[in-house]
Formats: structure tokens, C-alpha cells, sequence
């Protein structure tokens, strides 16, 4: 959903331009062909050409341009494939460890068939600069951490350790830097069969690191990918119920809103409030606040404006209201009703679409801030308009992947297996991440909601957020209004100067924070350094895109 920006994340270096190959070979082909025509009056249309004596030869000639591209082909893609092993270290292998060659008068370890796999996995991105493993291997991932486990057990053979790509490793949903998943589903090709290993989930999972966990593995179809064959994806996001509480009157935003023509009454909690209160005094309150049912109907209603397909290009980055993989459809909203933990009362949102933009938390965002400021749940339609306008992006801390889901191939799958037995080789089970439920809910209480919540009560997190959303003065969320319109003074064009423009703060891109850090530093963001323009540091094309959507 955010997915998570980083930067581009894909699994190898981009290869030269094709185009940019075929160019020399097609100027050759030209002068050529002009020449001879310079040369020689033109032939009869199915007459050979000059030098091939019949039909035949000339299909002959012909299969080799096309084998002369088709090799153009390999090249280009052998050429990702030498240049990520180059960039990456030679699996785990330890400096001065001896490679099992023939070159050195060792055979080498027998091979083992590999077969098409999913790996259903969890994790807890704390930590981790995201899902997608990177060539660099300081850079610590996901992928990278578990494709290690991976060779350390001999599910992939040292021939394939130094390259990902040559076992087709691949993804269902990428997540960023620290976003969580309690479901998530790995593809490659798998030595699934080891000897003296008879369990390989447990032996892999021997390997890991708590924070991730390996659920089952599932020999699938060999036309399999994680990616493609995925319908769809459920994700939560958290947030505390005191981000409803109305702007604190005299902020940018409480100006903004009575500017608007919105006069909103006092609210309780800033008519009780001590003038002279800290920030660290009005969230201690806060975090005894508890949502009205009032608020809880505004926001389910709210939330509906969502369920559809509609332009969402609103709710991303680096993407333009005609560019139609702005067009996402989601199957449903809900909210659950408020849980209390600890001090602080909890919202959680489950989110369930066929695909996710970059950074869409920013839904959550415009369902959280047209709510708290009675701005009509119409403005969410005016959003898929072609207007552009500003929607900051929620923290990241609150954002969870709960699984993808494959109902198409399991239904695929479940007539092929109509008359064979669990045992039969060509078997292919179904991909369902609920028969894990009670491994995953362990983990998300001990691994996830534990490690948010004890993020938020440390730092403040959200509090800083909305802050920062309160004291903004300028013109970017006007759009938050009674009337449910977006007004000219909030439209964003492009290349266009905009007077003192929303500054989105890096923190709240981020999940991870020192242990033991000081918090109330941490809550001041007034100090700290706005984040650089986004799209400057996208990729430039519509796939590269893509690749950082889950």
C-alpha cells in the first residue's frame, strides 16, 4: 500500500535499452537497402532478393535476423544477471572459505532438482531497509536475510547463491523500510527435497531471526509468480482515536477551517485544556481520550467513499490523472470498533484491494482529517477528479501487510487436485494464509502491535504528526472545508510556484527509532528537517513505478 519513498528497488540493474542495441545493426540493413536500389531497378514484390537463389533461402535468411535479436535478447538479460553477481557477495560464504570446483581437484556437490515454490513468510520490518533484496549486501533486507537462510540450509545451491534472479526470486507485495507483514508470499525455484532435512520450514526458520518467520512451503505451477498471480491484498493500518480530536483552536489549520466559513463549536477537550500546557501535557491527555460514537459513524461513513474503482492519483506520488494505472479498485473498507491498550484507545482499518499505489496510506490520511474537521465525505469523490491537490501521507508506523490472496490459482489449482491424493506428485496445494491464523496472531501481538505501540507511548509519534498538520497556515488543505469542494487556492499544477507549500517531515516515513531515545526531543517537530521533493527521486518510467507499488 505504500508501499512503500526509498529509492527504485529492483532486482537487478537496468539493462542497456534494446533499442539502443538494434540501432547500428538497422543503419547497416538501410544503407544497404538503399544502395541496392540506387543500384538496381526495383523486382517484383515476391521475387528473392539479390544473392538467395529461392524461397527457402530467403526464410532462411530471415530466421537469422530474428535469431540475431532473440540473442540481443539474452545478452541484454545475461548482462543483468552478471552485474547484480558482481554487485553482491558470494552468498554466505566466509572470506577464504573454498569453493567446490573441479579447478581445485574437488567434485562438486551433487545437484538437487529444484522445483517452483511460495514461501508463506511474516515478518517485522523494524529494522530492515524493506522487502526487496538489493545488490549491495550492507543493505539489509527482507529478502536479503531470508535468501541467505535459504542457501546457509541448501534450498539454494552455492552455483545459485550469488544471483537471486537465476532461482526467479519474487514477491507478492514489496513493503518499505520498516512497514510490517504478517503475510507475505516469496516465489522461486526451490531445492525443496534435502537430504538428512525432514523439515525444511523448521530448519530454515533455525536460520532466521525471530523477526521473521517462514509459515509453509508450497510446491505450485510452474507458471507461478508471486506478483502476477496475486488478486489481491489485505492490509490494516493503526491509528490512536485521539487524531480525531478537532484542530486546537488559534493553529494555522483552526484559522484555515474559520477562514472557510467553518465555525466549529468549542470542542471539550481545548475548552478544558491549560493555556499554559506543554505539548507533552496535551498528549498525556489525549491518550485518555476515547472516540464518541459519533466520530466512529463519520468515519465508517467516510470510509465508503473508498470501496470501487475510482482515480486515485490523489492518494499517491509521481503519478498523473490521466495516467490510467491511477484507475485501483477496492474491494472494502472497515473499521473495527475502538481498542483500548494500555493508556491510548486504537482504530484499525482493513483495507482489501486488487493492488496498492505508492504511499496510498494517504486514504487513511484524508478519511482521518476530513472526519476530525466535519468536512463532508464528498470531498473524497472530489479527490478522483482531475484536480490535484496535497494529501500528506500518514506515519508509516501504523501501516501492516495482514496477506495477499490467490483465489484464482487456488481455484485453478483445485481442479487439477479433483483426482489425486495430497501424496501425488503433480498435487499442487492451495495458498492460504489462514490456516496459519494462530501462528499470526502470535506474532503480530508479539512482534508488530507490541513494537507500535511501544513506539508511539515512547515517542508520540502521531501526536507530532498532527501537530505538524494543526500548524500548517497555508493554502494546500483548503480543500478541508464545510462546503466538501475543493477551492482553486488548494489546486495543485505542475511546474506551477505555490506560496509556502505543506512540508512533510522524514520522520514520519520511518518505523524505527533509538532505544531509550530522548521523546520529548523526538515529539519537536518544529526542529526538524523537511523531506526533499518525492518525485524528484522516483523512477522516471511507468514499470519502475510499478516495482515500488504492492
Amino acid at each position: 500500500m505504500d508501499v512503500d519513498p526509498p529509492g527504485s528497488l529492483t532486482d537487478a540493474p537496468a539493462a542497456p535499452s534494446t533499442s539502443n542495441l538494434k540501432r547500428p545493426q538497422t543503419e547497416e540493413m538501410n544503407d544497404a537497402s538503399t544502395a541496392a536500389k540506387r543500384a538496381k531497378p526495383e523486382q517484383p514484390e515476391n521475387a528473392p532478393a539479390e544473392g538467395v537463389e529461392d524461397a527457402e533461402a530467403a526464410k532462411e535468411q530471415a530466421d537469422k535476423r530474428v535469431d540475431g535479436k532473440k540473442g540481443q535478447k539474452q545478452k541484454s538479460k545475461k548482462g543483468k544477471d552478471k552485474e547484480f553477481a558482481r554487485n553482491r557477495r558470494r552468498g554466505t560464504r566466509t572470506e577464504g572459505e573454498e569453493v567446490r570446483t573441479p579447478d581445485n581437484g574437488e567434485p562438486k556437490a551433487p545437484r538437487l532438482p529444484k522445483r517452483a515454490c511460495a514461501l508463506l513468510i511474516g515478518f517485522c520490518g523494524d529494522g530492515y531497509n524493506g522487502m526487496q533484496i538489493q545488490p549491495d549486501p550492507k543493505v539489509r533486507t527482507i529478502e536479503g536475510v531470508l535468501f541467505d537462510a535459504l542457501i546457509k540450509v541448501g534450498a539454494v545451491s552455492q552455483d545459485n547463491s550469488d544471483n537471486p534472479t537465476k532461482v526467479k526470486l519474487g514477491r507478492a507485495a514489496r513493503t518499505d523500510a520498516g512497514v510490517h507483514a504478517a503475510g507475505n508470499v516469496v516465489s522461486m525455484k526451490l531445492i525443496n527435497e534435502i537430504p538428512g532435512v525432514p523439515d525444511l520450514v523448521a530448519k530454515i526458520n533455525e536460520e532466521l531471526p525471530p523477526e521473521i518467520r517462514v509459515w509453509s512451503i508450497i510446491r505450485v505451477q510452474n507458471s507461478f509468480n508471486a506478483r502476477t498471480t496475486c488478486d489481491s491484498r489485505k492490509y490494516t493500518y493503526f491509528f490512536p482515536s485521539y487524531l480525531m480530536i478537532p484542530p486546537k483552536p488559534g493553529s494555522g489549520l483552526h484559522n484555515t477551517l474559520k477562514a472557510q466559513g467553518a465555525e466549529p463549536a468549542p470542542h471539550p477537550f481545548w475548552e478544558n485544556a491549560n493555556p499554559a500546557a506543554t505539548p507533552q501535557d496535551d498528549l498525556k491527555r489525549k491518550r485518555a481520550y476515547r472516540i464518541t460514537p459519533e466520530q466512529l459513524a463519520a468515519l465508517r461513513e467516510t470510509a465508503k467513499k473508498f470501496e470501487g474503482s475510482h482515480n486515485f492519483h490523489n492518494f499517491t506520488v509521481g503519478r498523473d490523472f490521466r495516467d490510467r494505472s491511477c484507475q485501483r479498485f477496492l474491494k472494502s473498507i472497515e473499521i473495527s470498533d475502538p481498542a483500548v491498550y494500555g493508556d491510548t484507545e486504537w482504530i484499525a482499518v482493513l483495507l482489501h484491494g486488487q493492488s496498492f499505489m505508492l504511499h496510498q496510506r494517504k486514504m487513511i490520511s484524508a478519511l482521518v482529517l476530513s472526519c476530525r474537521t466535519n468536512t463532508p465525505p464528498q470531498i473524497i469523490e472530489e479527490m478522483y477528479g482531475p484536480r490535484q491537490v496535497f494529501v500528506p501521507k500518514m506515519p508509516a508506523l501504523g501501516l501492516l501487510l495482514e496477506y495477499p490472496i490467490f483465489e484464482s490459482y487456488s481455484r485453478r489449482v483445485a481442479a487439477v487436485n479433483e483426482k489425486l491424493q495430497p501424496s501425488d506428485p503433480e498435487y499442487r496445494a492451495p495458498i492460504d494464509f489462514e490456516v496459519h491464523r494462530a501462528q499470526l496472531d502470535e506474532f503480530k501481538q508479539n512482534h508488530i502491535y507490541s513494537k507500535m505501540r511501544s513506539i508511539e507511548d515512547q515517542y508520540g509519534i502521531f501526536d507530532g504528526w498532527i501537530r505538524s498538520i494543526d500548524a500548517y497556515a497555508g493554502h494546500d488543505l483548503e480543500y478541508l472545508n464545510p462546503k466538501g469542494i475543493i477551492p482553486q487556492t488548494a489546486v495543485i499544477k505542475r511546474g506551477e510556484f505555490r506560496n509556502n507549500p505543506f512540508r512533510e517531515k522524514k520522520r514520519y516515513d520511518a518505523t524505527s527509532f533509538p532505544v531509550g531515545g530522548d521523546a520529548a526531543a523526538a515529539g519537536s517537530v518544529e526542529e526538524e528537517e523537511s523531506s526533499e521533493d518525492e518525485e524528484a527521486h522516483l523512477p522516471l518510467d511507468k514499470e519502475g513505478l510499478a516495482d515500488l507499488e504492492g
